[in-house]
């Protein structure tokens, strides 16, 4: 490392800034490759400067996206997998997200494949064997047993690690909440209260909301996406044909398109009001009742209604989003609700979680051709060729087999630079 005064090609004299030059040889780099960084100070026309007195210069310029890492990738420094997490990690914006990623950048689920990759290569091996010694009887009872014990003790394995409810790949992109209950409950205060600013418009005149409105909020280090959705009473309420388009939006999204629910119920009024037996099944041991506008009504009405509710959801939280009374008890008890749900996938500290969709199905493909090779116990030749499907789609997760479609969608995903 060296402290220098970086000068114009085409002016000498013209200084652009002072520097640190830092070589890095390979193979020991980043990329495998001789490497030279320059820590330049980061103004903008500092930067353009620089930019520009390289890309004059013979033989220079400018990366493509993700290039450094996929000369990394070539190099053998990193493999796919890796590649992924470092995405991953150049993208998280809560600390979950960031754990997820370092864990995986760091080579954790990497480890984790090569050794299924490996225990299913020395099982074809053990296959081919059985092929070339058809005709030793001992030989072949032994090693096809064998084989067949360590192969259903993987794929027990894989679908021990497959039966994770997706709360990696949740946790990765962002756990889709949505807020729901009857107009003017308070749920587009309650999206204003978690996003800490104004996102959606709050008026006293029902029906304000229409289409969904979305943010992306750190609750306790989740990525929480949130979503504030019209609100639902009887269509015979209202001939807006918008609102009634937007209602339907809302259950839609309340049953097919979330992964935790809110329901904000308005104190006030009763509570057969404002959740329909039609909507009760939303509602779960997974879901989170905000009790608003408690600073209008008694404390008795208060324990009341939360004993209703308590018979649905042990998730309660008794506030009042117009005074701040109880936001914070509301803060705690949707972390405890995040954490419940999707606190096992960070328990286990160190342990590789699933977190990429691309994986799962190659890692599904794996288990349906050990499931066949575990059915088939007459023809050695079919049971081999299983295995090499089995170790091809491992193989294709951490890029040791032809993958360059999916190549030049990972590194295209990254920003230049990376």
């Amino acid at each position: 490392m060296a402290r220098a005064k970086l000068h114009s090609p085409a002016k000498p004299s013209n200084v652009l800034d002072h520097a640190l030059i830092v070589r890095f040889p390979g193979p020991k780099s980043f990329t495998g490759e001789d490497v030279v960084e320059l820590h330049a100070h980061g103004g903008p026309a500092v930067v353009k400067s620089i930019l520009s007195a390289l890309g004059s210069l013979n033989g220079f310029r400018m990366a493509d996206r993700g290039e450094f890492a996929h000369r990394a990738f070539l190099n053998g420094k990193l493999d796919l997998s890796e590649v992924e997490g470092l995405k991953d990690l150049v993208n998280a914006e809560t600390e979950v997200q960031r754990q997820l990623a370092i864990n995986q950048s760091s080579g954790a689920l990497s480890s984790m494949y090569e050794r299924w990759r490996t225990t299913i290569v020395s099982s074809m091996g053990h296959m081919e064997a059985l092929i070339d010694f058809a005709e030793d009887e001992q030989f072949e009872d032994g090693v096809w047993d064998n084989t067949r014990n360590r192969i259903t003790d993987l794929s027990a394995s894989i679908s021990t690690f497959l039966s994770d409810n997706r709360r990696g790949e949740i946790l990765r992109q962002g756990i889709r909440t949505t807020l729901f209950g009857a107009p003017n409950a308070g749920k587009s205060s309650l999206l204003n209260h978690l996003a800490q600013r104004s996102v959606a418009i709050v008026s006293p005149i029902p029906g304000t909301t229409r289409d969904i409105v979305e943010t992306t909020v750190d609750i306790a280090g989740y990525p929480v996406v949130v979503g504030d959705t019209a609100g639902i009473r009887p269509a015979s309420d209202t001939q807006d044909a918008i609102e009634l388009m937007g209602m339907h939006r809302a259950r839609d999204r309340i049953e097919n398109e979330t992964d935790l629910r809110v329901c904000v119920m308005d104190l006030t009024r009763a509570l057969e009001e404002q959740v329909p037996a039609s909507a009760q099944a939303w509602i779960t041991d997974q879901t989170l009742v905000v009790l608003n506008k408690a600073d209008a009504v008694s404390l008795d009405v208060v324990e009341a209604v939360r004993s209703k509710v308590g018979k649905w959801t042990q998730h309660v939280a008794v506030v009042s989003l117009t005074s701040g009374q109880g936001v914070l008890e509301l803060n705690q008890v949707l972390a405890q609700l995040l954490a419940s749900v999707y606190g096992e996938a960070m328990d286990r500290t160190g342990a590789p979680v699933l977190t990429n969709a691309r994986h799962r199905a190659h890692l599904e493909a794996c288990q349906a051709a050990l499931g066949r090779f575990l059915d088939n116990e007459h023809d050695v030749v079919l049971a081999a060729e299983e295995l090499r499907l089995a170790a091809t789609s491992i193989g294709r997760i951490t890029g040791r087999v032809d993958t360059e479609a999916v190549l030049d969608v990972v590194f295209s995903d990254f920003c230049i630079g990376k």
